[in-house]
């Protein structure tokens, strides 16, 4: 097991008790050393302010009486340390795992932290292209591979994450009797959901011409995105193409496979799409999934918004005068 990441605020008793509980996340829950690290550098961070709240070094004991304020207290203490709110509510959820496994080893019970509710941390907001760079990249990554047919099958993987909004694993699942050969397609997604995606012309040629390319017999359960040596293409190797064709275009880190999807559900907000349409294109079960997307959109709006109003005119004029 690793050694302890750091030093406890604690007394003995407290300390020993801690030692158990690192060594049963390790042994039983199996969990890996960086999270085993993070989760010994919140606790070793909530006993050191119970040390200053408390005006002493804890043990069990106290750990058994402490009540909802404590506990509030020491949230409060973390955001105005600058705790961001996804560290916040991680910092939370190693304390109620600590505080369960305390309870089943008889060791303290304390249902205090049932009454608090951490912050909820803001979900990450999809990191779009603009419609250029899409573009751009879309037109480049057949020229990324010399062998001709691997860059027709790069472009047609490309061609299904932003044509049709395809998640990455599940252009890569599926097979030769699955490829486009129509005006729709059926997708497995998440929890073996199938959904129909309409498929535009251009990602029909696409994937044909990749498919007529492809100098490996392939039957129809055999994979439709091959490497070169037959087997179901990796998502490893489609993220390094992705990084070279960042590279090449100067696109930003957030460029990723995933990143297409994004474009593809961004893309269509922006030109009216409506928010329950693009929920059901892209598989999310809620639509407050979908919804991210509302945010991405926000700052073109500002800028359409900062461009075409008489008023946002008028105001630059006013600035100019003042």
């Amino acid at each position: 097991m690793p050694g302890p990441a750091v030093a406890l605020a604690a007394d003995a008793g407290l300390t020993a008790v801690v030692t158990r509980w690192r060594i049963w996340l390790w042994a039983e829950r199996r969990v890996s050393r960086h999270t085993l690290d993070a989760y010994v550098r919140d606790l070793a961070g909530f006993l050191a302010f119970l040390t200053d709240h408390l005006g002493g070094t804890p043990g069990l004991s106290d750990l058994a009486t402490l009540d909802a304020a404590d506990l509030r207290a020491w949230l409060a203490w973390r955001g105005g340390e600058g705790v961001g709110r996804t560290a916040q509510a991680r910092g939370l959820s190693t304390l109620r795992g600590f505080f369960r496994w305390l309870d089943r080893e008889g060791l303290a019970h304390n249902p205090a932290l049932a009454q608090v509710r951490g912050p909820r941390p803001k979900p990450p907001v999809p990191k779009a292209l603009a419609e250029d760079e899409a573009a751009e990249a879309v037109k480049a990554v057949r020229d990324l591979e010399d062998e001709g047919w691997v860059g027709r099958r790069d472009l047609a993987l490309v061609m299904l994450l932003y044509g049709a909004g395809l998640r990455l694993g599940e252009a890569l699942a599926l097979n030769q009797r699955d490829a486009p050969d129509g005006p729709a397609m059926t997708v497995t997604g998440k929890g073996r959901k199938q959904r129909v995606v309409p498929v535009l012309p251009v990602v029909q040629d696409a994937v044909a011409e990749y498919r007529a390319a492809c100098p490996l017999a392939l039957g129809p359960d055999d994979p439709l995105f091959v490497g070169v040596r037959g087997a179901r293409l990796n998502p490893g190797v489609v993220q390094r193409q992705v990084r070279r064709l960042r590279e090449a275009l100067g696109l930003p880190e957030t460029a990723t496979p995933h990143a297409l999807r994004h474009s593809f559900a961004t893309h269509l907000l922006g030109r009216g799409g409506d928010l329950r349409t693009i929920q059901e294109l892209l598989g999310h079960a809620s639509l407050s999934t979908t919804q991210r997307y509302t945010a991405v959109d926000v700052a073109r709006l500002k800028r359409m918004h900062a461009d075409a109003h008489p008023r946002a005119r008028v105001s630059d004029q006013d600035k100019e005068g003042a």
